[in-house]
């Protein structure tokens, strides 16, 4: 008979992660990877923009702001299910606080940040800063 091998720290590492995440979800924090805040980002000549899935989201409990012109945060609260008589079978969509705080790589116009909320999807349009912007310099002769 062959022995079967078998890796002794993979279900210890398992729980390890099933554990961490409920303390997680408890206290607002994810780890690395598992934001569950979805987000692009990209930019043109003028301006970053930012989607953000956030499905199920009541807009008046979101906040967006950006610090020290580059660093992006978004935050905000989704009320926990209410349903009667339910026994959970499987409970993955994360609810309560959450906060994803990003750095742009380009420094923004605070004052001209405008976000929109449609369709489960967060859509910031982040005005660069005329500091940030290209200039075209004259070379003289």
């Amino acid at each position: 008979m062959v022995p079967l091998r078998r890796d002794p720290f993979g279900d210890l590492w398992t729980e390890f992660h099933r554990v961490s995440d409920e303390v997680n979800r408890l206290f607002g924090t994810t780890r690395p990877g598992t934001t569950g805040l979805p987000m692009n980002v990209w930019a043109d000549e003028h301006n970053l923009y930012a989607e953000v899935d956030l499905p199920d989201l009541d807009p008046a409990k979101l906040e967006v702001t950006v610090t020290e012109g580059n660093t992006l945060t978004i935050a905000g609260e989704r009320a926990a299910p209410d349903v009667p008589g339910a026994v959970w079978v499987r409970q993955e969509r994360p609810y309560g606080r959450f906060s994803r705080q990003v750095t742009l790589p380009i420094l923004v116009d605070a004052d001209k940040v405008e976000a929109t909320y449609e369709h489960g999807v967060l859509k910031l349009t982040l005005p660069k800063s005329e500091a940030a912007k290209p200039r075209k310099i004259t070379v003289k002769a």
